[in-house]
């Protein structure tokens, strides 16, 4: 196989993998009756200390190097409560109140937000481009949220408004530690993340709180995310960057949406109907357009 394939394939992986975490998640939460608030808090506490040790096996280098500089710790600290806790509390939410591929779908609005966020800040209008895909991304949601009937919504809204917070939250992930990651490394920044965010909701839900139904069967799945939806997942897709270009990673990581949907459909026999599929569609053609246009 050569690197280009190689690459192709490791993204692949790691973004179906996203995607069966989220159905993953939706099983504990929703079946087993796992809080929210413990499963995001043990997640990101063990998979922080799995990515932490691996970057110290990989670099052979100190893990607190980064804390040196007063504004690489500061950006760690903001990247960690309003960027990776933010982001894994608002879809595991999400998931709780609907679905994973609903919840998968409504983050990939996180473009959107992006969109808004560059225009202000650099103090001009969107693109033509941009603005066709903001219209693509609002009239998926709307097909999403009501399968074009306003006289009804066809998802909760509590599970709306938990999905729309974490498109913003994974806009924040997605711009805020590039800096940081440019100077240090990935591995080390999100894993000092994922620790932190976590210590930081276990003042609120200790992880020794445990509230849900425990069976071998739950504790498999829980050892999926935190393993294959968690550590691996981030280490194929950030490792495909060696050998393809980001912006083709970008687009092939829309394959988490619909792996969630797929997942969804074989093991928690969701129903997805034309609307659904529809409003998907719209909205993961921005991300494919955006990308396209960022690689231009």
């Amino acid at each position: 196989m050569d690197e280009r394939k190689k690459g192709l394939l490791m993204v692949c992986m790691g973004a179906s993998m996203w995607g069966g975490s989220g159905v993953a998640g939706q099983y504990l939460l929703q079946d087993c009756g796992f809080s929210t608030e413990w499963l995001v808090v043990s997640r990101m506490l063990l998979a922080g200390v799995i990515l932490l040790v691996t970057d110290a096996c990989l670099y052979r280098e100190s893990i607190f190097q980064i804390w040196q500089d007063k504004k690489d710790a500061l950006e760690v600290l903001l990247f960690a409560v309003f960027g990776m806790l933010a982001v894994q509390y608002t879809y595991f939410a999400c998931i709780k109140a609907g679905n994973a591929a609903t919840a998968t779908v409504l983050q990939y609005l996180m473009p959107v937000f992006i969109v808004g966020y560059t225009a202000v800040r650099a103090r001009r209008l969107p693109r033509y481009l941009e603005l066709i895909c903001v219209a693509m991304a609002v009239g998926g949601t709307f097909l999403l949220v009501t399968h074009g009937s306003l006289d009804k919504l066809s998802i909760s809204p509590l599970a709306l408004f938990w999905g729309l917070a974490s498109a913003v939250a994974a806009a924040f992930y997605t711009m805020q530690p590039k800096r940081l990651i440019r100077k240090w490394r990935p591995t080390l920044v999100v894993g000092w993340g994922m620790l932190l965010g976590g210590l930081a909701l276990s003042f609120l839900c200790p992880p020794w709180n445990f509230v849900g139904i425990w069976h071998p069967l739950a504790g498999l799945i829980y050892a999926y995310i935190i393993i294959f939806g968690t550590v691996v997942a981030f280490g194929c897709y950030l490792g495909s960057i060696k050998y393809i270009q980001p912006a083709e990673a970008s687009i092939l990581g829309s394959l988490e949406p619909l792996s969630a949907i797929v997942f969804s459909l074989l093991f928690l026999k969701a129903s997805f109907g034309v609307m659904d599929l529809l409003g998907t569609a719209l909205i993961l053609a921005t991300v494919f357009l955006l990308a396209r246009r960022g690689k231009e």
